[in-house]
């Protein structure tokens, strides 16, 4: 099974919860980060599965998510891009 990662950037919190939310119902994938930055008025959440699922998630999120939002899925992703990402789950980890 192919891993791939998932990305949905949103302008609030709470859309960016109801967003994950939405795709953790959806479809077979897994939490992995979010990123805040504005005080919180862009969020990027981060999910992680098979391709297929990443995608289908990520596309029903983008579809009920407040507007403007970003949506990303990178099938595959190059060792620097895992790096980055669980740097980011690294610095939530330790919350």
């Amino acid at each position: 099974m192919m891993k791939s990662l998932g990305f949905i950037e949103i302008p609030s919190v709470t859309a960016a919860i109801e967003a994950l939310d939405v795709m953790l119902k959806t479809a077979d994938v897994e939490f992995v980060t979010w990123e805040r930055k504005l005080g919180g008025r862009l969020v990027t959440i981060i999910v992680q599965g098979d391709v297929s699922a990443v995608s289908h998630a990520v596309e029903t999120a983008a579809k009920t998510a407040m507007k403007p939002c970003v949506h990303a899925v990178i099938p595959n992703p190059h060792e620097e891009t895992i790096r980055m990402v669980n740097i980011s789950a690294a610095r939530l980890n330790k919350q």
